[in-house]
């Protein structure tokens, strides 16, 4: 039998994004060319700032999910369940990994299915990559995924930058559009849509609102680059040639500005804001652009394996701070005023 190789991709994705500098080169998310307007008369006492949303029905304390990392391999256990249960403290939402390598042998489950053992109330978020969905003739692999950890919505991430790059990577991207409308017509939970670190434009945001999805993760550029990681990932004699795709992708800022108008013809569509989010700051940033949510993935996954457990909970406690301290400077009590403000400018 062959040997099965998505267990070692895995770990080595988690390592050179924890170990490497794999961030863009030239091209940041674009958070930076942005400023709040400062309200010298927010007219609101900052202990009634709410930062609580809605999402995918369940009430969270802060519109973050710890995005779509890891799982199929030992080590994905602990990891899962450490954030799994940093989550269900601060009341946020997560995602796990890539759920491949579940399809392809048992091995592994319980590093995917701990994340809703460790916190049964979250919303927890199944996830499948492109290819896997174009060879799908019907719901049940997707179904059974979603069973495996109770999810409250699967992802399917767009990512042909890191397939062509990927030494074992999969080109074959014809049907993916015909497979996602499939799974929303087929499951019994909400489906995800998103990139990994590319972004979305507006032409393709459009094409899967005509399929039915209704949630889209922007997952822009300026953040962890998947094309370096693969890059890092090939023979060293292999590498410079792939070096002009490195920053490849359109900013989380501009991806943002292209996906969000379309809310306004397509009701009941959320935006995720993700790519390059560092910080409280960069959330209000994005939700201020339009986002409904945010995600982020490495900030928190190297944290807890550089600093420990710890620190990852000083982070998110941070990050929630300092998204509340920008909605008491602004004026806005609520996420959903802080959305609809006009208290972001870009600098000149």
């Amino acid at each position: 039998m062959k040997k099965r190789t998505t267990p070692s991709r895995k770990r080595d994705h988690v390592a050179l994004t924890v170990k490497k500098d794999v961030a863009f080169r030239g091209k940041s998310a674009g958070f930076e060319e942005w400023e709040f307007i400062h309200n010298a008369l927010p007219e609101i006492d900052r202990s009634e700032v709410d930062t609580s949303v809605t999402f995918l029905n369940k009430r969270l304390s802060f519109p973050l999910m710890v995005s779509c990392m890891t799982g199929g391999y030992p080590e994905a256990e602990r990891i899962n369940r450490r954030l799994a249960e940093a989550c269900a403290e601060f009341g946020l939402a997560m995602g796990v990994g890539s759920q491949r390598q579940a399809l392809e042998d048992r091995t592994y489950h319980t590093s995917f299915s701990v994340a809703r053992s460790a916190a049964p109330h979250i919303p927890l978020v199944g996830n499948i990559g492109a290819p896997e969905v174009a060879r799908m003739k019907d719901a049940s692999d997707a179904l059974r995924l979603v069973e495996l950890i109770g999810a409250d919505a699967f992802t399917v991430h767009l990512n042909p930058l890191q397939e062509l790059l990927q030494p074992e990577g999969n080109t074959n991207f014809r049907g993916v559009l015909n497979g996602i409308a499939m799974l929303v017509r087929s499951l019994p939970v909400p489906v995800i849509v998103k990139e990994i670190g590319a972004g979305i434009s507006a032409d393709v945001a459009l094409r899967l609102t005509e399929a039915g999805v209704r949630y889209i993760d922007v997952a822009g550029a300026g953040g962890t680059s998947w094309a370096g990681v693969e890059i890092l990932r090939r023979a060293k004699n292999d590498r410079q040639q792939w070096d002009p795709l490195w920053d490849w992708g359109i900013r989380t800022t501009d991806t943002l500005r292209q996906v969000v108008p379309l809310k306004a013809s397509v009701p009941g569509l959320t935006v995720i804001g993700s790519g390059g989010i560092t910080s409280g700051m960069d959330c209000a940033k994005a939700i201020a652009l339009g986002a409904d949510m945010t995600a982020a993935a490495r900030p928190f996954i190297k944290t807890l394996m550089d600093e420990g457990e710890k620190a990852l909970h000083r982070k998110i406690e941070r990050w929630i701070g300092e998204c509340t301290a920008v909605m008491f400077l602004t004026g806005a009590p609520t996420i959903e005023s802080l959305k609809r403000s006009n208290a972001l400018a870009k600098i000149q």
